[in-house]
């Protein structure tokens, strides 16, 4: 009798036991007020706080002819506006900065991501010289014969590919050195607005640097040569340097190119020697630099903000 009981008992017991496990539920987390409720919005809510912990942050010459580098996400998109209607967008690299250079005549320039504070950066106007050249050849200005056109059109192909040049790695930190260390007499600042034979013409975008024929011309930084050649028309021979993400230095008249397409540089290199070809009065170093469409003062990169 007492063991059917206690059979009994131990059966009930093993059926409450039962019954409890029965009742256990997963756990549900309920969402926070606020959260997202999908992989792809907690994707854009996260995206969204990275921004408004990393706003565009510049430096650099921010100056009419100068450039800054900025930092933002890797491959963050940054619109570049020069106004309501004339904007364009430039992709970060992999380590989230980019270069935006400014104009000769640019009046204001604002950096922006959506969802972030923009930069913006309004421009002191320069004053320029007045650069008159007398004595060239007519060919070398305006007048010019079919044959001359078909290798002016050829050349401008060449410089064409050479501008294309996309290397995204900046291949300087530092801003530039002055490419010819040996003594040199500046005969041309930048920017100065040339007169040809008594003609208007375009500002000259370069700055003469005067030094005998031969003198060592350096690479001003790191960078890739997208064009080396010694058939041009109006620059004769011209050495192009991509130093990163569409900033391109010139090096136009040279004499002896020592390098060729698609050769790595290091800052210091010597590159050509100074020459006198193409569209040319005497042996100089005509330094330029362009970053995609604006043309910029090499010079204001020695300037660079070393820190």
């Amino acid at each position: 009798m007492m063991q059917g009981l206690l059979f009994v008992l131990a059966a009930l017991a093993g059926l409450v036991l039962i019954v409890n496990f029965s009742r256990v539920e997963t756990p549900q987390i309920a969402p926070m007020s606020g959260a997202c409720h999908s992989k792809q919005e907690c994707r854009a809510h996260f995206d969204q706080l990275e921004k408004e912990q990393r706003p565009l942050e510049c430096q650099g010459i921010p100056k009419q002819g100068g450039a800054v580098i900025c930092r933002t996400l890797p491959n963050e998109k940054v619109k570049i506006a020069r106004s309501e209607t004339e904007y364009h967008h430039e992709e970060a690299d992999r380590l989230g900065k980019i270069i935006v250079g400014f104009d000769r005549d640019e009046k204001r320039t604002t950096l922006s991501i959506e969802g972030t504070t923009p930069v913006e950066y309004t421009f002191t106007p320069r004053q320029y010289d007045l650069s008159r050249i007398n004595g060239l050849p007519p060919s070398r200005v305006s007048t010019f014969t079919e044959a001359q056109l078909g290798k002016i059109r050829e050349s401008s192909a060449k410089k064409s590919r050479g501008f294309n040049s996309r290397v995204e790695e900046i291949g300087f930190r530092d801003g530039f050195e002055i490419p010819i260390r040996a003594d040199y007499v500046k005969t041309t600042n930048w920017g100065a607005q040339r007169v040809l034979n008594g003609e208007l013409k375009r500002p000259h975008y370069g700055v003469d640097l005067a030094a005998p024929l031969g003198t060592p011309i350096h690479a001003p930084a790191d960078g890739i040569v997208s064009l080396a050649d010694d058939d041009l028309y109006f620059e004769g021979a011209m050495v192009l340097l991509d130093h990163g993400q569409g900033l391109i230095s010139m090096y136009l008249h040279v004499n002896d190119i020592l390098v060729e397409d698609g050769q790595a540089v290091k800052q210091g290199e010597q590159i050509a020697g100074v020459g006198s070809k193409g569209r040319s009065t005497g042996p100089h170093l005509c330094w330029r630099l362009k970053w995609r469409d604006r043309n910029l003062d090499p010079m204001l990169m020695t300037e660079w903000p070393r820190n």
